[in-house]
């Protein structure tokens, strides 16, 4: 089996290979806002067979992984902030709250597809508009659904989580691993 990444995301090529998975990439090239969903699980399960789809199997060994993370607070969904405001309303409107990481992963063969969505539940210290500045004023927000990435500097915001912590950094990796085994049956 080859598996080929539908994603140029650099945290989901190091989440397979810290699980010893190979892969070969192929970025799908998509317009994502023709999705317009507002649920969030069903947007991210949208955008991942998109994303899937617009991939073209080339050999009957392939198995396409695609995969989209977004944050989730009451109902509406950040994205990867544009600006700084963005940003600081992002981070400001987590700041002491619990918010809901959701990622929406397809595989698919010429033989099966499997989709799924995980969730993650995410809960903030609170953050002063001072350390919400020096964030901001980083690199780091404006890669990442809700403006942070757990795995790096905004991981001093992160009070604890409930679910699978890969998840949110952008791929449910162990999950991944398991749905990949059905594909060798």
């Amino acid at each position: 089996m080859q598996l080929i990444l539908a994603s140029s995301s650099p945290r989901r090529q190091q989440l397979l290979e810290q699980v010893g998975i190979s892969f070969k990439i192929r970025k799908p090239e998509v317009d994502e806002s023709v999705i317009k969903l507002e649920e969030p699980s069903r947007k991210v399960e949208e955008l991942a067979k998109l994303k899937n789809n617009h991939v073209t199997l080339k050999d009957h060994n392939e198995v396409i992984l695609s995969a989209d993370t977004v944050v989730a607070y009451q109902k509406h969904i950040f994205e990867k902030p544009k600006t700084k405001e963005e940003a600081y309303t992002m981070i400001e409107s987590l700041s002491d709250r619990q918010h809901d990481v959701y990622t929406g992963v397809m595989l698919r063969s010429v033989k099966k597809t499997i989709i799924f969505v995980e969730k993650t539940t995410v809960e903030f210290w609170p953050i002063s508009k001072k350390d919400i500045h020096t964030y901001i004023d980083t690199d780091e927000p404006y890669d990442k659904a809700g403006g942070y990435g757990i795995q790096s500097i905004g991981a001093k915001f992160v009070k604890g989580i409930v679910g699978d912590y890969y998840n949110v950094v952008g791929l449910p990796v162990s999950r991944v691993v398991r749905a990949l085994q059905e594909f060798d049956q």
